[in-house]
């Protein structure tokens, strides 16, 4: 027997009428009977005889339908408790973000469950990776989005990814029109470039020491984050690496282009938290939709 008998059984013995139960159930009255039948071949005996223009359910249906009620009673308190669940499931989402990342895909992906979650409030703090970490790990935010090559100790990691860095270069200097990939071991020692609080990305580290030791001695610039980076770049006319994304934001207000690099720098990126399995339906969801923005952006 399956569920789709059981439940044309049901709503007969409630309807008491083959054609009712087949309009309650929005199926076609042949397709009830048939069901019907075909429960009562898998469990041996009749549910109904026919009495005049009507059926009336036999003893051993009306006993059976005991039974069957009672499971149908049984998933109607399960979809109850289903919805409550749902609905005590919005509250509060505390979410920690990168500055980096505070402009960039997190405000639309933060949209999106604002718009279909009515019943959830969101609070999102600005932190960097070290304090975002620490914060999920005392539990006083539910999710993390962090920059940091994994791993990522004492946090579970919902998502993570990696997007490629790029040379962003001011529209009036030479590069600009070359449209080719840069070597940053052609450039180290000549050009200025911007840095990130006094340090280049952790992923340069994979550059021969040489030249780390020419990038950081003309390094004029340190920018706090990656996008004051794109802008500054866009102002002094100086060359930046930053990744994709604030690169994406800065070549779309004018004054800088985007060059791919030649070393394969990875700008690290993921979503954290606590414990998934605690986490609440929604915190599950938001990390979901700000993993498909951060997918669709990936080359």
């Amino acid at each position: 027997m399956n569920f789709r008998q059981l439940e044309a059984f049901r709503a007969t013995m409630r309807s008491g009428s083959i054609t009712r139960a087949a309009a309650s159930l929005n199926l076609s009255q042949p397709t009830v009977s048939r069901l019907i039948k075909d429960l009562e071949a898998q469990i041996g005996f009749a549910l109904f005889i026919k009495l005049g223009r009507g059926i009336r359910p036999t003893t051993e249906g009306q006993k059976f339908y005991k039974g069957v009620d009672a499971t149908f009673m049984g998933l109607d308190r399960l979809d109850d408790l289903a919805k409550t669940l749902e609905s005590s499931s919005g509250g509060t989402l505390a979410l920690g973000v990168i500055p980096s990342l505070a402009t960039i895909e997190i405000p639309s992906a933060i949209n999106t469950l604002y718009q279909a979650r009515p019943d959830v409030k969101l609070q999102i703090y600005l932190r960097n990776t070290p304090a975002i970490i620490e914060a999920i790990q005392l539990q006083q935010l539910d999710l993390g989005v962090i920059s940091r090559q994994p791993p990522y100790n004492g946090v579970e990691i919902l998502y993570q990814t990696t997007l490629p860095y790029v040379c962003l270069v001011p529209e009036e200097h030479a590069l600009a029109s070359s449209q080719t990939e840069v070597n940053l071991n052609d450039l180290a020692q000549t050009e200025t470039f911007i840095s990130f609080g006094g340090i280049f990305p952790e992923q340069i580290a994979g550059l021969d020491a040489a030249t780390i030791a020419h990038l950081k001695q003309r390094s004029r610039l340190s920018a706090a984050n990656m996008p004051m980076a794109a802008a500054l770049a866009k102002e002094t006319g100086t060359l930046a690496i930053v990744d994709v994304l604030s690169a994406g934001v800065a070549v779309g207000t004018g004054g800088v282009t985007s060059l791919p690099l030649v070393q394969n720098l990875e700008y690290h990126l993921a979503v954290v938290t606590h414990n998934a399995g605690i986490l609440s339906h929604h915190g599950q969801e938001l990390a979901g939709i700000i993993a498909k923005r951060f997918d669709r952006i990936r080359p």
